[in-house]
């Protein structure tokens, strides 16, 4: 099967990934489960191997972001599972109300594979970095944490953003280990205001 591409994911696939992101929650309230997604209901992109994060935000405040690093299934069945953990397994906020859901707004990041970073040291790191473009992925032992490139929107220094992962990870802010492992990856990302049909109404 053919890798992922961001080019691949058109106006009316994002669309349908809103809406697939939407009916999960809505299955969530009903039945305590993601939405199911079968082999045949959907083709081209939407049935590639994928990896994606849901973001659900309310009045622009964070209410939720779960989804996956690496692409281990279906496109679209990532989106059904992560808009549900999202809503209802992010353990940083408490689960979604059905009161809240129609003041929802969902965002979806797609990501693009990881690439290894090779860096001797923080600062050699830091000049590979490449502000509102990578998202980064630290692993060290137990400890991983990872940053997805609209974290750069808050932390626009590149010495903030990893001092602030590292903590993410239980990590010192100056932490560095020959054991340490770095990935950088970039992300499609769109929301239900980025495409004309709202999927609220699908």
């Amino acid at each position: 099967m053919a890798a992922l591409s961001f080019a691949d994911l058109g106006q009316s696939e994002r669309k349908q990934l809103l809406r697939i992101a939407r009916e999960s929650i809505a299955h969530g309230f009903r039945d305590a489960r993601p939405r199911s997604v079968t082999p045949d209901e959907f083709s081209g992109a939407l049935v590639r191997v994928g990896a994606s994060f849901v973001t659900l935000r309310m009045a622009a405040a964070l209410r939720g972001c779960v989804g996956s690093i690496e692409a281990r299934r279906p496109l679209a069945l990532d989106v059904a599972q992560a808009a549900f953990n999202s809503a209802f397994r992010d353990a940083r906020f408490p689960p979604l109300k059905a009161t809240e859901f129609a003041d929802v707004e969902i965002e979806i990041s797609v990501l693009s594979p990881m690439t290894r970073i090779k860096a001797r040291d923080q600062d050699e790191l830091l000049q590979t970095l490449r502000p509102r473009t990578d998202g980064l992925l630290l692993e060290d032992a137990q400890q991983r944490a990872t940053f997805l490139p609209k974290v750069w929107e808050q932390l626009s220094d590149p010495r903030e953003f990893l001092a602030a992962l590292m903590r993410k990870a239980g990590l010192r802010e100056d932490y560095w280990s020959p054991t340490l492992r770095l990935f950088r990856y970039q992300t499609l990302c769109f929301d239900e205001h980025s495409v004309t049909d709202d999927a609220r109404h699908a």
